[in-house]
């Protein structure tokens, strides 16, 4: 099955860096599902966290910690047991690892050790918040967390601030207005999309400027995991900026010349850097 030894085969097992859900315990494939039943061992960032999950399912198999702290270590632990023929799965506390999360040490160990390494997709914070955002995401760029001191935090924002794609942070809790005020500082009063326990019972998603942002929530503590998704350097200006009548114009000359409206919206989506469902509404085309 999908890259499993047999039992009783001696050659490398398989490595399995599984997703799992960011937070409602609904939002688990079923491949999932089968594999994390399939392996003979998973590694799990909090085993503690993890065990919920497992018995939500009805999986049984045994837990292992890995975690920022013994990953090295830990690593080769397991990639012994991959190497004596034994399949294993890796997940983290939500999402999928090694992204923001631990997990890419083992995974380079894998594979340098020649053992098959598979993803089993699962729940994304980045994408979910991309896509209830209403902003452009036909290309995004995902910043992970930013440092955690102001004057590294500034220089990094100094760093991303022509950056005309979407982008996507994690932040703390504790550090969220403060990021927000310095996003508002060097990038300007740009539309921003904040999402708060994604997919959980208290989950929140609040839109507007970024010091509109930071002023509602300087009142009060926020709690949660936090996705934050802002307009790049074009924005939402760029979207107005842009003239209806000339992209009409455009797409005019387009179709004399032959090509079909997709062809056209897409040519002019990307000279102009608008998102194509923008095209589409300003010369007057259904999608």
């Amino acid at each position: 099955m999908e890259g499993m030894n047999p039992q009783g085969n001696r050659e490398n097992g398989c490595l399995f860096i599984v997703g799992t859900p960011i937070g409602n315990l609904e939002d688990i494939t079923l491949r999932a599902i089968r594999v994390l039943k399939e392996v003979r061992l998973v590694a799990a960032e909090d085993t503690r966290h993890s065990r919920k999950l497992l018995a939500a399912h009805g999986i049984t198999t045994p837990l292992i910690s890995l975690h920022e702290h013994n990953e090295a270590a830990r690593a080769g632990l397991l990639l012994g047991k991959l190497q004596a023929g034994q399949d294993v799965a890796y997940i983290s506390d939500a999402g999928t690892p090694a992204i923001s999360d631990p997990g890419a040490r083992l995974v380079r160990a894998a594979l340098a050790a020649g053992v098959r390494v598979v993803p089993v997709p699962g729940a994304s914070a980045v994408a979910s918040a991309l896509s209830v955002s209403g902003f452009s995401a036909d290309a995004f760029l995902f910043a992970g967390f930013l440092p955690a001191r102001a004057a590294a935090r500034r220089l990094v924002l100094a760093a991303l601030k022509g950056e005309p794609r979407t982008l996507v942070f994690y932040e703390s809790p504790r550090r969220l207005t403060a990021t927000l005020k310095d996003l508002a500082a060097v990038f300007g009063d740009r539309e921003a999309v904040l999402c708060r326990e994604l997919t959980k019972v208290f989950e929140e998603v609040l839109r507007g400027p970024l010091s509109a942002l930071a002023a509602k929530l300087e009142t009060g503590a926020v709690r949660g995991e936090v996705t934050l998704v802002v307009a790049g350097s074009g924005g939402v200006n760029t979207e107005t900026s842009v003239d209806a009548a000339d992209l009409r114009e455009m797409a005019a000359r387009l179709a004399r010349e032959g090509l079909s409206r997709r062809d056209r919206v897409e040519i002019i989506a990307r000279e102009t850097g608008l998102p194509r469902r923008l095209v589409y509404q300003k010369i007057g085309l259904e999608t």
